[in-house]
């Protein structure tokens, strides 16, 4: 996965497809969504045409998407309004369901999660954001079972489960670390560094939190020379991230412990 803008002509610059097919969607408010697929035998320019909407369930659904950031009652209210015009409107339950969980509206997203699916049978995003209600209410089974549903719905792609299951594993090994359990923390450390691999495959350099999620995972298991190499990724991936002096200074200070350590 990877995101990004137009520039003010509407033109955005992707890399060309070495094999296979990738998908591009483009969303603009005001226009339907349209998706394209890009092949590797595709040269230079692609255009994909945007036709204006006057759909109100859509148009109230792109108002919910831009207020979800800024004003979520408000945000709430277009969901509503959005799947109240077009009762089986997938997305707009989907991102219902996510603004009521960042509110700790847990049994409404979860409702919302429920209408998602009765609209889309197979819907592996709204299996993700299951899964990561229930982490959030500390039910693991739970979470563990729709992360592992969306992975399948997904047949195998799904970097927002793989992220979920990284983060609820690493929680998990540092409860177990606390209690003094330290043979089950590293089997939990394990099973996070896995789906954090996974995830960061997947999303193609585009969240750079889980880069240093799982580099602190490495360094807790003194695998330093796996944490430099991330880092070094990182460096690359980002190079314009805020983060860039503090990931250098990690790299750094690994180097000189390593240095000590021979």
């Amino acid at each position: 996965i990877r995101r990004g803008v137009t520039d003010e002509s509407g033109k955005l610059t992707v890399k060309p497809v070495a094999a296979g097919i990738r998908k591009i969607r483009v969303r603009a408010e005001g226009f339907k969504e349209a998706a394209q697929n890009l092949t590797a035998v595709q040269k230079g320019d692609v255009k994909i045409a945007l036709v204006k909407t006057t759909d109100e369930a859509e148009l109230a659904y792109q108002q919910a998407e831009k207020l979800a950031g800024e004003d979520r009652d408000k945000a709430v209210e277009m969901y509503q309004r959005a799947v109240k015009l077009r009762p089986k409107y997938a997305e707009a339950y989907l991102g219902m369901a996510r603004v009521l969980a960042e509110q700790g509206e847990m049994d409404a997203a979860l409702e919302a999660i429920k209408n998602a699916r009765r609209a889309r049978l197979i819907y592996p995003e709204a299996s993700a954001v299951e899964g990561r209600i229930y982490k959030d209410l500390g039910e693991e089974e739970k979470a563990i079972a729709s992360f592992n549903r969306a992975i399948k719905e997904g047949k195998g792609f799904q970097p927002e489960s793989y992220t979920g299951l990284g983060l609820l594993f690493k929680e998990k090994a540092g409860g177990e670390g606390a209690s003094g359990d330290f043979q089950s923390e590293k089997l939990n450390f394990e099973q996070a560094i896995k789906h954090f691999q996974k995830a960061i495959e997947q999303l193609s350099a585009s969240e750079p939190v889980v880069y240093l999620l799982l580099g602190e995972i490495y360094e807790k298991l003194d695998r330093d020379k796996e944490a430099i190499a991330l880092y070094q990724r990182f460096l690359k991936d980002f190079p314009d991230s805020n983060e860039r002096t503090a990931v250098e200074s990690f790299i750094v200070q690994l180097k000189k412990k390593m240095s000590e350590e021979q």
